[in-house]
């Protein structure tokens, strides 16, 4: 009897110490939310109704917390019926260690506005180095900033839990909680769906559990059955039945994605011809988000030289970039290719073979050029070029003397600005003497940290911008938060002009096609919705044009390839072959907007959660609705949910697919091309 009493005695004091250092642990999440929106503030801005970020930004660490409790305590006990001064002990270094990551965390969001997740599992070593080093690193100030907070929660631990008696009956109510917690979705539970904006949603967000969960779901995925080794079907829900694919598969078991090539020409009605193929040039712009590009952009124009481009051009407004990040714009837009587990580029040499239109255009007589101002190592874009015999892969390695690197912080910098990139390309690239010639150009100024050789200019032509768009000093002064961030973008505008003039003094600039897009939109600008991350121009110019068209209709990266192709093949006879793996169905030319196209987008290397189909947008289990301005609202919706999600699997089987090894083309079209 005496040992029961003592049993039950010191499980009351284990529970009870326990939720003291606990609930210790969560008003440091508060402190941390609090100066974490506090200091997003003064860097940035705060999104509207701020009070109700702060509510649920609390909620979400109380979620948080009461998740992993239940599960600490479990250990916790054991530990204090063994040694009790050891478990509390342990139990906050664990917590500090916890707090520590939590701080970083949050400095990471504040730096990029995203929150971190599991695209860091995605990245090598190498390529995590350069970017945290070229965006800062840990400087002075995030040293003595975590010195300072490390201070405080030696102080809380050390005489807090000594003046704070939890009465068991308190205590008992939190594990069990916690315990009922561990059947609960949390997340759908404790859900900003009143917040309006994608930067108050993150914002929101506690930045641990955003991590911890989406690591959890890298490592052990969940089973959402769907089943990669069965044959693709039509699912019909409430009477609502899925949109068939888009292609017919020819032999889906062996090349889960091949298929006929019936891309239609939609670009020869807006050119003239010519006698000899024309060159082609790329330009994937680092960011360039429609959020602040052209007429109609909410954050304001602040690329006029692209917008007066745009009005001589052929223009698509509501235009995707196939990832949220630049892994994914190479494969998507020149071999609309699928993403596979990581991004395509990531597999490495285990890369299967494929088409791209570097490699179609180089076997119908093109020399063909890839140009970077940083390190083309990164997220493999030098080993896919290679892949797709590329005839040459300009990086920074390949500048020589006499070039000026954008301005290091800590040492790291990206590379050569856009303006030197420019300026070595033009070093280079002669006007064609023994045939065409495609360039593929990949800028790099406007990345974080946006820091440029000419800053001050730049700056004061942000101040200047904002006046021409009528801001007044309320809206000045929150802009000027993003300083940096504008001005990069003037900067690559004025860059993109200079570009311009010099290549139409050449001979080849009056059989030249130039396409300007973005690789995704700069996060670092407050989001207004999930889809605003893909939301990037397409402009293709070429004084080879006969009439200009500005479009409304929706396409993405994936329809860039095909469309090219079938319009060099059509005017010019290149040959490509008739069975094609190509993701895109090819550009729509309508002027009204509409989506005449099914496909997934990748956020992050670990992140493909999003998938449109017609004016929908499904993301992860949230279905949207897209408007005319590709603004977004969500709706429910069940029969069109299940529609979007049944959709999305039938890429999902044919992706796993290849992921495991199935091959895109085969050998004899690999060899052929």
């Amino acid at each position: 009897m005496a040992a029961n009493k003592q049993l039950t005695g010191k499980f009351k004091a284990a529970s009870q110490s326990f939720i003291a250092i606990s609930l210790l642990w969560l008003l440091m999440l508060f402190v941390l939310s609090f100066c974490e929106i506090g200091y997003t503030g003064a860097v940035h801005q705060l999104p509207g109704a701020p009070l109700k970020v702060i509510l649920w930004a609390l909620l979400g660490d109380i979620a948080f917390l009461l998740t992993l409790l239940f599960k600490a305590f479990v250990i916790y006990l054991i530990i204090y019926f063994l040694y009790a001064t050891a478990a509390k002990t342990l139990y906050k270094v664990v917590i500090t260690l916890s707090l520590i990551i939590h701080l970083a965390l949050i400095k990471y969001f504040v730096t990029t506005l995203v929150p971190l997740g599991a695209d860091i599992y995605g990245y090598s070593w190498a390529d995590i180095k350069q970017t945290v080093g070229a965006s800062g690193g840990a400087g002075v100030g995030a040293i003595l900033m975590f010195l300072a907070f490390l201070v405080l929660i030696v102080f809380a631990f050390k005489l807090l839990p000594v003046k704070l008696r939890i009465n068991f009956n308190v205590a008992a109510v939190i594990l069990t909680l916690s315990f009922l917690l561990l059947f609960a979705d949390t997340t759908s539970l404790i859900k900003p769906v009143n917040l309006r904006s994608e930067f108050a949603n993150n914002l929101a967000a506690n930045k641990s559990g955003f991590f911890y969960a989406a690591s959890l779901s890298h490592f052990y995925p969940p089973d959402d059955d769907v089943d990669i080794y069965a044959d693709s079907y039509i699912g019909d829900y409430e009477g609502v039945k899925s949109q068939p694919a888009a292609f017919d598969y020819t032999d889906p078991a062996n090349y889960p994605f091949l298929h006929a090539d019936r891309t239609g020409d939609v670009l020869s009605p807006f050119f003239k011809p010519a006698a000899q193929p024309p060159n082609v040039v790329i330009m994937l712009v680092e960011g360039l988000g429609r959020a602040f590009t052209n007429d109609g952009a909410y954050l304001g124009n602040f690329t006029p030289f692209i917008d007066s481009l745009a009005g001589k051009s052929l223009y698509w407004r509501n235009f995707l970039s196939e990832g949220g990040r630049t892994f994914a714009v190479l494969p998507s837009l020149l071999g609309s290719l699928p993403f596979t587990k990581n991004g395509f580029s990531e597999m490495g040499a285990q890369m299967p073979g494929h088409l791209s239109l570097p490699r179609l255009l180089k076997d119908n007589g093109y020399h063909t050029s890839f140009y970077y101002g940083g390190d083309s190592h990164f997220d493999n874009m030098d080993m896919f070029m290679r892949m797709n015999n590329v005839d040459e892969v300009n990086d920074q390695r390949s500048f020589p003397a006499g070039y000026v690197k954008l301005p290091a912080i800590n040492g790291f910098t990206w590379g050569y600005s856009d303006k030197e990139l420019f300026r070595h390309y033009f070093a280079t690239r002669l006007p064609a003497q023994h045939g065409p010639q495609l360039s593929v150009i990949l800028t790099v100024s406007t990345h974080d940290p946006f820091l440029l050789n000419e800053e001050g200019a730049y700056v004061q032509r942000f101040e200047q911008r904002m006046t021409q768009l009528g801001f007044d000093e309320a809206k000045k002064k929150q802009y000027r938060n993003y300083k940096n961030q504008y001005a990069s973008i003037l900067y690559l505008d004025d860059a993109l002009r200079s570009f311009f003039n010099t290549y139409s003094k050449r001979a080849d600039y009056a059989n030249t096609i130039f396409l300007i897009t973005g690789d995704h939109r700069m996060p670092e600008l407050p989001m207004s919705d999930k889809i605003d991350r893909f939301h990037v121009p397409l402009i293709i110019y070429s004084p080879m044009l006969k009439r200009t068209a500005q479009m409304s209709s929706v396409s993405t990266h994936f329809d860039i390839s095909p469309s090219l192709i079938e319009f060099l093949k059509h005017n010019y006879k290149i040959k490509s072959p008739q069975l094609v793996a190509w993701m895109g169905q090819g550009l729509d030319t309508a002027a009204g907007f509409r989506n005449i196209h099914s496909y997934p987008l990748m956020q992050t290397k670990t992140d493909l959660l999003d998938f449109i189909q017609g004016e929908y947008h499904l993301n992860g289990n949230t279905l949207f609705k897209l408007a005319a301005d590709m603004s977004e609202e969500p709706v429910q919706d069940e029969a069109k949910l299940n529609q979007l999600k049944d959709a999305f699997d039938q890429f999902k089987r044919r992706n796993n697919r290849v992921i495991n090894g199935a091959r895109l083309i085969p050998d004899s079209t690999k060899t052929r091309y």
